[in-house]
């Protein structure tokens, strides 16, 4: 009766295999290597690549999660090239440490697309489908300096380091700040674009007597961590909160009059682009070296019109 089982099991195994391998067969494969699938906003940004590449039949998106591990990622990206992919989009766990994917994907000739981080060696991938994230940080910053008068003492929640938009973001906040000398940055820890450790260091800063009045964050998530810190001690009107993404959470917050800025990153729009340009690339037919998706500033009075992009 095992052993028949087990013949069972194997025939079912081998079926499914064979089903899926038809499924496959005949349709141009593109390997998909995301940072992190956990990574809230990157999941709307995945999530509009798989709705986009409907529209494209002939090819099949296979997507890889990273897991915010570089070296982790490099095996992903060799293993989409062994399986034969025609074509690779890359959200970059470490912009720093992608030169082994990039060399990987050029000897292999096949076109290598990132998406929302640049490389450090951007120049050796094919294209790139985004925004500039020193943008964003400079919006973002600005757009609470003026609120408070150009002056005030920031802390800054830091996304992952050795991520471009971390990096960029927070070095648009600095570049914001040199038209006010009344401002002053007063801390700064990693928070890795968690809500829970934006809440965490958020409570620790509290505690700790630390003397500061703005709340920068690389990401919606840590700045929504950093404004249920404060409702739990009842200190919330003290402060000004900003983050970036404004994402559907971000922007119900702000609309409840509890958070004060964000910036909107498309990502619907770096998805759908991110699909149309790698399969151009595969034929043949892509031209730009950059798709831009430009970030927008987002403040109380404009929240009715960014949460209508969101359905």
């Amino acid at each position: 009766m095992k052993r028949v089982l087990r013949s069972f099991i194997l025939t079912a195994v081998l079926l499914a295999g064979l089903a899926s391998c038809a499924c496959a067969a005949g349709k141009t494969q593109i390997g998909v290597a995301v940072t992190n699938f956990n990574d809230k906003w990157l999941s709307y940004l995945v999530d509009a690549m798989r709705e986009q590449a409907k529209k494209y039949p002939d090819y099949e998106f296979v997507f890889a999660d990273g897991n915010e591990d570089a070296g982790k990622q490099i095996g992903q990206v060799e293993d989409f090239i062994s399986s034969g992919v025609k074509g690779v989009v890359l959200i970059a766990v470490n912009t720093d440490t992608a030169a082994p994917m990039t060399k990987a994907c050029r000897d292999a000739k096949i076109p290598l697309i990132t998406v929302n981080r640049l490389l450090s060696n951007q120049e050796e991938a094919t294209a790139y489908v985004g925004s500039d994230s020193a943008e964003a940080g400079l919006m973002e910053a600005e757009a609470v300096f003026e609120k408070t008068g150009g002056k005030g003492n920031v802390a800054v929640l830091y996304g992952v380091p050795g991520n471009e938009s971390a990096v960029k973001r927070t070095a648009g906040y600095h570049e914001a700040a040199k038209k006010y000398p009344a401002v002053k940055f007063v801390a700064e820890e990693i928070g890795n674009y968690y809500r829970e450790e934006g809440m965490k260091i958020t409570e620790n800063w509290l505690q700790s007597g630390l003397d500061f009045n703005i709340i920068l964050s690389n990401n919606d998530e840590m700045a929504i961590g950093a404004i249920l810190a404060m409702e739990g001690q009842g200190v919330r009107n003290k402060y000004i909160i900003a983050g970036v993404d404004a994402t559907p959470d971000a922007l119900q917050f702000m609309k409840e009059g509890r958070l004060d800025v964000t910036v909107f990153q498309d990502a619907k729009g770096q998805g759908v682009a991110a699909v149309d340009t790698v399969v151009k690339a595969v034929k043949g037919t892509l031209t730009e070296k950059i798709v831009w998706v430009p970030y927008e500033p987002v403040t109380p009075d404009k929240v009715d019109k960014y949460i209508a992009k969101w359905k």
